[in-house]
């Protein structure tokens, strides 16, 4: 699992990035560029994560356990 706990990825280009359960606890993900809600949906956590409005209020609608403070146990 990839760890980017606290990541400025603020305006980065993430298209094609496989973010299948990395853990993104605190990161920014502000004006990130290229980025879905398919590549979102498959994260470990986005608890704490800044997002744009957009995908936000899709994620916690559908997806709202990923907001849920994660315990991973290490």
């Amino acid at each position: 699992m990839a760890k980017f706990q606290g990541a400025d990825l603020e305006r980065a280009h993430l298209k094609g990035a496989n973010l299948e359960h990395a853990n993104l606890q605190g990161a920014n993900l502000k004006g990130a560029h290229h980025l879905t809600i398919d590549q979102l949906s498959k994260l470990k956590t986005l608890y704490d994560t800044k997002l744009d409005e957009e995908f936000l209020i899709t994620l916690k609608e559908k997806y709202s356990a990923l907001f849920k403070k994660p315990d991973f146990g290490d």
